[in-house]
């Protein structure tokens, strides 16, 4: 990999993970202003991250919803993992609380790095394991998670959380996998959003009928007619969660799935700066600490990489 192309891969990883950070404080306001739950927010900001997908080719490049058929059953699994992170997160959440939900899905790099390794047969050396080990450590201190109360778990709860994290371990290789297909980053987007949308629809139904035990879908329409809750929901698909995905898909057209997903770890940490602008959260002593170490895991991969290429 030149030193250029993995420089522009990360500076696009960095915006992208700035982007993606602001999702934290918008679902949360939307979840506690509107009742919105978990499932039915995922089904609409995957919706609308389609539309606004499906609006933006039409206007700028017709030419990126071409899809060879090929490839038509690889962006339906590309689609089905990407439902099933989204609803592994809300359970992990729900069974977990969030702190230890946010360190259980950031043991996804540790799991990237290890798939990696054996589908891409990527070098796994120690400058990534330093940087995991910060990254992972880091985040355990910035979600709050180094309170042992927090970590009242329970075996189901640990599962969803780890397979919270192995589900964007897979998303992050799949990301791989379409750039190693010449699939195009936004035509990926795209289709895997509305393979998403689709299987979500269907997570939306059965939770309904063997769960809630309410009428079919009708947590669908919860938001009913007001207007600003579902410009909020809208603005959540078509800004930062399209700018996001889109951005982080196109850093890994240029890093390798492990970087990327090391990068992204500093989400905490810019969320924790929307929080406090926004929301008026501050983070205690120990949460700056480990925004300190994210900060230095990902800059120690990046000198890393440089010395590397320079040898």
């Amino acid at each position: 990999m030149q030193t250029s192309t993995f420089s522009r891969g990360f500076i696009i990883a960095l915006i992208a993970t700035l982007i993606w950070s602001t999702t934290g404080p918008l679902i949360s306001y939307i979840v506690k202003t509107y009742g919105l739950p978990s499932l039915v927010l995922a089904f609409w900001r995957d919706l609308f991250v389609a539309f606004g997908m499906l609006v933006g080719l039409l206007i700028f490049s017709r030419r990126l919803f071409a899809l060879d058929r090929k490839h038509w059953g690889f962006m339906a699994l590309y689609g089905f993992s990407l439902a099933v992170f989204n609803s592994m997160w809300t359970f992990s959440v729900q069974y977990n609380g969030a702190a230890v939900a946010t360190v259980l899905a950031f043991s996804s790099p540790a799991m990237t790095a290890v798939l990696s390794y054996l589908v891409f047969k990527e070098r796994f050396n120690g400058i990534k394991i330093i940087s995991i080990a910060l990254s992972f450590i880091g985040t355990i201190l910035v979600a709050g998670a180094a309170d042992p109360a927090a970590w009242r778990l329970n075996p189901l709860g640990i599962i969803f959380g780890l397979l919270t994290g192995l589900m964007f371990a897979v998303y992050n290789l799949q990301g791989k996998a379409a750039g190693d297909r010449n699939i195009d980053s936004w035509t990926a987007l795209l289709y895997s959003f509305a393979s998403a949308t689709f299987f979500l629809f269907f997570f939306n139904l059965g939770g309904d009928l063997f769960i809630t035990k309410q009428p079919a879908l009708s947590n669908l329409i919860c938001l009913g007619d007001s207007l600003p809750g579902w410009s909020l929901l809208f603005f959540l698909g078509v800004a930062p969660t399209l700018g996001g995905f889109g951005l982080y898909t196109l850093s890994i057209r240029h890093l390798s799935p492990t970087i990327s997903n090391l990068v992204a770890t500093l989400e905490p940490v810019f969320t924790a700066v929307w929080s406090y602008l926004f929301l008026n959260e501050v983070m205690s002593g120990v949460q700056l600490g480990g925004g300190l170490l994210l900060l230095l895991g990902v800059a120690w991969l990046r000198v890393g990489e440089r010395q590397s290429r320079s040898t």
